[in-house]
């Protein structure tokens, strides 16, 4: 194992690990790279980004661009920033765009205020005539006749959801080839991958996640997963089956309600940690021998968490609906965690000052910027120097 594995298993064992989701979907290259130098200031040591070579390069120039700029704020950064690239499972909302039919488009106006990357633009069904003329398709797609801007679309499916007809809005799946698309990324700085694995087809998941462990077998992989779509008995299941292939070098990112952080409160992150909560008492937690005894005709035991890095269990980060009260609510009931991954709500505290133009010129907004993503990520790992 090489030193960058030593210390990612260090930062999990000490549940020091924040990881920024700039988003499976999100292809937009200036956005991520703004985000990964916010966020590699704020002290986030995991930056998940889409499955795009651009996208890698971007984030590690955002990288590259907070260590330089550091000193002025006074940080002192040591630890780069794992970039982790997620993949998907067809049928997984996370790699998903979204594809309007302007010739069934009622014009109501609903779903471009919801969008929350302005994937959609604003008041496009007053120029319904200008998209259709284009001869767009969902079979053949080109980004310069759809109404949706692909590489801002995350797939979170808010536009389909307020939709009025169930026919208007559907979804493209990426067809990525991983042999040849994973290795570049690689070479480009990713150094770890996240398989999003929230769907019912098993095999065809394990022989992904094995093609993942094969091209990255000296560091760690992700898997997320939910409970949405699996169920408990399937959710164990499932990471019981990839942990026999990545053994050790395992993170179970436990979804809790996909893309829904937008609030900052305990029911939005609730499922996170109960989804967290299921995962660890089938691998983490086990009976203290020490402790059984017997009050009368019953036999009474305790149950305690294993080690971290315990051959039978598995590392755990907390998303889906995560955002500062997270770490705070899932201390508040006993659920231990590893660390934890948020993308909407850590992209809402820090959305309005790097849309201001020239923002890397801009000290200010660099530095309200740096605060604001500092206090939630000291509000779930607590404070980290390095």
């Amino acid at each position: 194992m090489d030193q960058r594995y030593d210390t990612l298993r260090r930062l999990l064992n000490e549940e020091k690990c924040f990881k920024m989701i700039c988003g499976a979907g999100n292809e937009d290259k200036v956005q991520v790279k703004k985000l990964a130098f916010v966020y590699t200031l704020a002290g986030a040591k995991i930056l998940d980004i889409s499955a795009n070579v651009g996208v890698v390069e971007a984030a590690t120039e955002g990288i590259n661009l907070a260590f330089e700029y550091a000193p002025k704020l006074g940080v002192s950064l040591i630890t780069r920033p794992f970039i982790m690239v997620s993949i998907g499972m067809p049928g997984d909302h996370h790699v998903r765009k979204s594809y309007i039919d302007p010739n069934k488009c009622v014009e109501c106006g609903l779903c471009a205020p919801v969008c929350p990357t302005d994937a959609i633009p604003k008041f496009f069904e007053q120029n319904l005539d200008y998209y259709i003329k284009l001869e767009g398709s969902f079979e053949n797609p080109d980004s310069s006749k759809e109404i949706v801007i692909r590489d801002l679309c995350i797939g979170c499916g808010k536009c389909s959801n307020i939709c009025p007809k169930d026919d208007i809005i559907s979804y493209r799946h990426s067809d990525r080839q991983l042999r040849e698309l994973l290795p570049k990324c690689m070479e480009a700085g990713a150094e770890t991958f996240e398989l999003h694995a929230a769907v019912g087809e098993h095999e065809v998941t394990m022989k992904e996640w094995k093609l993942v462990n094969e091209i990255n077998p000296n560091n760690f992989n992700s898997m997320c997963l939910d409970r949405l779509n699996l169920g408990n008995l399937n959710l164990e299941y499932r990471i019981e089956e990839a942990k026999l292939v990545a053994k050790e070098k395992m993170i179970i990112q436990a979804d809790g309600y996909p893309m829904s952080g937008g609030a900052d409160n305990y029911n939005t992150t609730l499922q996170a940690i109960s989804t967290a909560d299921i995962i660890n008492k089938k691998f983490n937690i086990r009976v203290d021998k020490k402790s059984v005894k017997r009050d009368g005709d019953k036999v009474v035991t305790t149950k305690v968490y294993r080690q971290h890095g315990h051959h039978q269990g598995v590392y755990i980060l907390l998303s889906g609906g995560t955002n500062s009260l997270s770490k705070e609510l899932a201390e508040k009931v006993g659920v231990r965690c590893n660390g934890i991954a948020i993308g909407t709500f850590a992209r809402g505290v820090i959305e309005k000052y790097i849309d201001v133009e020239g923002f890397y010129n801009n000290d200010e907004m660099i530095k309200q910027a740096y605060l604001n993503a500092k206090e939630l990520v000291t509000k779930n790992i607590g404070e980290i120097y390095e």
